[in-house]
């Protein structure tokens, strides 16, 4: 019954015992932490592999949804704590070694109690540190349901420093954790896996192929001299050191003349010299094939871990590119936002004293466009508003409002907001007439948005202006 349970081949063994795959296992052998360290310090790749998704997951970072001022003073916050580099950072010790956590300073001197958001009053964040695992060593696990902490540390103490062995309560840090570890294994539960423990076979292999090659260029072209007599010559010191002093002239004379003389005559007593070469052309392909492996096991495609250009015909690598950066916007909405929230519900309170429900971000898209693909998405937005402006669809104080908005937000135009500003304030002083009564003193540029699309688009659309289709001309002037 044994046998008729799986596959069983009795010609190669397979499924009776004797074939060799039976006997694989799986053997987790756990990384130390200075063993990492010395990874991350001392070879390029595991760098990579640690720092790349951390900066790109947090290079374009978030834009908040809330009032103008309320924006301003969070940005300010923000800044102020420097969140976003020390949010990359703890990324990066997450990934490395598989935790890290993010300090919130208060002015509260029992560091035990907990935190509560509701008591953060403006400015009330006064720093945030960046702390590894080793620094912040978690105690035993929260596993009652009822508890918001379930799942993490019952308090954390800090490891080393002036102040080793206080006491923390969860609440104070933002905890960031590196690969998701089952809560049923043994002495590890408390944080995650280091990145580089489950593709650490791939990446010394990656690194031993190139060293390895790197070490056959010493031996790329190799002199042989078939020397007769050469057992009996070495048999003595005194041979030994003639002989090495023999090739050593012949090396230098090679060296300064390009000449290398050797004993001729019949052939049992002449010297023979050849040159083997390796040949590398067969090398490439296999280094390729192990860092494809690498990049693969770190999840990260080979045209950003290399900074290469892709190859195959026709092959640009935007849909590795695309696949990646969507990849790390899930991660942004499943992983990162929990992670800031308890955070960000201080913050928000430390800039503005209160939290308004209606404030909340949206995170920036990671994928950059080229200047090309950005002029034509710009040139199909302004036919967009074109076809409204003529049609009437929207009203024109409206879609001039949504213009104005969008042409501040894409920061297309430096100082398009100081101008709209001043243009403002010179309708309200009357220097303007914004229904056009007046011929506008002001140059072409400050023009109303909706008319210069109205106006294009009669000259597009009816040859001769005032022989085509109507348009409706704007009823306010705003400036661009």
């Amino acid at each position: 019954m044994w046998m008729m349970d799986r596959l069983t081949n009795l010609i190669t063994g397979l499924g009776t015992g004797k074939d060799k795959g039976t006997a694989a296992r799986f053997r987790f052998n756990p990384i130390g932490p200075g063993e990492l360290t010395a990874a991350y310090r001392s070879s390029w790749l595991p760098r990579k592999v640690i720092d790349i998704p951390a900066a790109d997951m947090t290079r374009a970072w978030r834009s908040w949804q809330a009032e103008e001022d309320q924006i301003e003073l969070i940005e300010a916050t923000e800044k102020r704590l420097k969140l976003q580099s020390k949010v990359k950072l703890a990324k990066q010790w997450a990934r490395l070694y598989g935790g890290a956590g993010i300090y919130i300073g208060t002015n509260d001197i029992d560091l035990s109690q907990e935190l509560i958001p509701e008591r953060v009053g403006r400015d009330g964040i006064t720093y945030l540190h960046v702390m590894t695992r080793w620094e912040l060593a978690a105690q035993d696990l929260i596993l009652d349901p009822l508890s918001p902490y379930f799942g993490e540390p019952s308090f954390y103490s800090l490891g080393a420093g002036d102040r080793a062995g206080i006491t923390i309560h969860p609440s104070r840090i933002i905890r960031f954790v590196g690969r998701p570890i089952p809560r049923f294994a043994a002495g590890a539960e408390r944080w995650g896996d280091s990145e580089l423990q489950v593709i650490d076979d791939a990446l010394k292999q990656a690194g031993v192929s190139l060293a390895q090659v790197a070490t056959l260029f010493n031996e790329a072209k190799t002199d042989i001299i078939s020397v007769p007599g050469l057992t009996s010559i070495l048999a003595t010191q005194e041979g030994t050191d003639r002989l090495t002093s023999r090739f050593a002239n012949a090396a230098l004379l090679k060296s300064a003349h390009n000449v290398l003389l050797l004993q001729g005559g019949d052939e049992a007593s002449a010297e023979k010299w050849e040159t083997r070469q390796i040949d590398f052309a067969g090398f490439p392909p296999i280094l390729q094939l192990y860092l494809k492996v690498a990049a693969g096991a770190a999840d990260i495609p080979v045209t950003r871990l290399l900074n290469d250009s892709p190859s195959g015909m026709q092959s640009t690598g935007d849909s590795d590119t695309t696949n990646y950066y969507d990849r790390l916007a899930a991660e942004q909405h499943t992983d990162l936002s929990p992670e800031l929230e308890r955070g960000d519900e201080m913050i928000i309170r430390s800039a503005l004293g209160q939290r308004p429900p209606e404030v909340h971000y949206n995170w920036n898209p990671l994928w950059q466009m080229s200047d090309a693909q950005k002029a034509d998405i710009r040139l199909k937005r302004a036919q967009t508003t074109q076809i409204y402006a003529g049609t009437g669809l929207v009203p024109d104080e409206v879609l001039e409002q949504g213009v104005r908005n969008a042409l501040i937000e894409s920061g297309e135009f430096p100082g398009i907001e100081a101008a709209y500003a001043d243009y403002d304030a010179k309708v309200e002083a009357g220097e303007i007439d914004p229904d056009g009564g007046d011929e506008p003193t002001e140059p072409p540029a400050m023009r109303s948005v909706a008319a210069l699309l109205a106006e294009a688009g009669q000259r597009q659309l009816g040859g001769p202006q005032g022989t085509g289709p109507a348009t409706r001309a704007p009823a306010d002037a705003r400036d661009v």
